[in-house]
């Protein structure tokens, strides 16, 4: 089921593909829409309810007119869908919204599938040559130039270039009004890294080899502080892991929610 949700001043697009039991919930990276999760779908879809969401801007979402709470958002979809508790699937920025969620309502998380996730707190993550030239491509309109140079810095897997991947391209250009519109518009909460040890879900963090430098050692490093985490390598992924080993992602998420159950 499709349907717009209201949420603080403003909506989002949300789907309920049914089902019962515990539910998941995917949360989708900023360097996609919610159609990131599609090659997992089917296989997650055959044995739970699966909600996905596109954050304000992004997809099927409006774009925001004033700023919002990533994590607000988050237990609108939950309270609308009369979820009390659900395994978060959060990807990069998802990652880091269900790691805020997970500390700030630690009772509604039953688990926790983060793969290459971002997390509040970390220096460096928001620094390299894309963020560098962003702001002078963006200048002169250089959507072609965002797109090459993003897809160097988080395709690396698909061969780094719109050529050697399109889908993952078609996702970047996709997101890049999502970008501005929300630019300064998304609330931060207390930064959650230092904060780690903090979580009680079980939980499960899968980095991609082949992903920024920065983003590896960060999710080591998340991984360590978080109680109990068990952490996988995907040899074949760089930021895009359910466009490169969709296979792994399902099964580790299936694995994660036995653990949750």
């Amino acid at each position: 089921m499709e349907t717009m949700i209201p949420v603080k001043d403003g909506e989002v697009w949300a789907d309920d593909a049914g089902g019962e039991g515990l539910p998941l919930v995917l949360l989708h990276p900023g360097v996609g829409d919610s159609t990131v999760w599609d090659p997992v779908l089917p296989a997650l879809r055959a044995r739970h309810r699966v909600i996905r969401y596109d954050v304000r801007g992004y997809g099927r979402s409006p774009a925001p007119t004033t700023a919002y709470s990533p994590v607000g958002d988050l237990a609108e979809v939950l309270d609308r869908f009369e979820i009390e508790r659900a395994v978060l699937v959060g990807s990069s920025m998802g990652g880091a919204t269900s790691v805020d969620f997970a500390l700030e309502a630690p009772g509604r998380v039953a688990g926790l599938a983060l793969f290459v996730p971002g997390v509040s707190g970390y220096e460096g993550l928001d620094s390299g040559e894309f963020f560098e030239r962003l702001p002078s491509l963006a200048e002169a309109g250089d959507v072609d130039g965002i797109v090459r140079l993003g897809l160097a810095e988080w395709g690396r897997a698909g061969g780094g270039t719109p050529e050697s991947d399109p889908v993952a391209a078609e996702l970047c250009r996709a997101v890049l009004p999502a970008w501005l519109s929300n630019a300064g518009r998304r609330l931060a909460g207390p930064p959650a890294f230092g904060r780690l040890g903090e979580i009680s879900a079980p939980t499960l963090l899968a980095l991609g080899e082949q992903d920024r430098p920065v983003v590896v050692r960060c999710n080591e490093e998340m991984a360590e502080r978080i109680p109990g985490c068990r952490l996988v390598r995907l040899a074949a992924s760089d930021h895009y892991p359910t466009l490169r080993e969709p296979e792994r992602v399902a099964r580790l998420i299936e694995e994660l929610y036995a653990e949750a159950v």
